[in-house]
């Protein structure tokens, strides 16, 4: 039993829209159907999305399964203004997870503590099956520091494609 997390694909950029409202860019299918024939997913496993637009969108085109939609696997809520380097914010998150790092941003503790828990809930439930959630980034980079043990590493965060796969093995879940 793994876990398999699945940064979504590349989504249709629009100011004035919050991230958490772009759907999936469609010049970017291709790119998430090589990554549902690459065999780095499992066969049969147990899928929950987050419910933005662009994880629901990569879901459907990786699995033709049940996918659950669960609420607390979104993605580090950052409302506020278009910001022209959000990686640099995103940052300032890791290296101060219980503060705002913007106005209208969640501290990024408070992404981890919806996320964690929910993602332990699916692991309790479904224990012994490959598990795959399909979601974003910054989510993903707490929940495998968490499950793991480890620091969130924001370079890794950084180095995240769009689809991406980061697997949790079994042995490092406690399984």
């Amino acid at each position: 039993m793994s876990l398999f997390l699945v940064r979504h694909g590349r989504p249709l950029l629009e100011r004035g829209r919050s991230a958490a409202e772009w759907e999936l860019d469609p010049a970017g299918f291709d790119d998430v159907w090589a990554l549902r024939e690459s065999g780095r997913l499992p066969e049969r496993a147990a899928w929950f999305c987050s419910p933005e637009p662009k994880a629901v969108g990569t879901a459907q085109l990786l699995t033709e399964g049940d996918v659950g939609i669960l609420d607390e696997l979104r993605e580090h809520v950052r409302g506020g203004d278009w910001i022209d380097d959000v990686e640099a914010v995103v940052r300032r998150a890791f290296a101060e997870p219980d503060l705002s790092a913007h106005p209208g941003w969640e501290p990024l503790a408070a992404c981890r503590d919806r996320v964690v828990p929910a993602v332990r809930r699916i692991l309790d439930v479904h224990r012994g099956e490959d598990v795959v959630l399909v979601g974003h980034g910054t989510a993903w980079t707490v929940v495998a520091a968490a499950l793991t043990g480890a620091e969130p590493d924001p370079a890794r965060w950084a180095a995240l494609a769009m689809p991406d796969l980061v697997v949790v093995p079994g042995a490092m879940l406690g399984a």
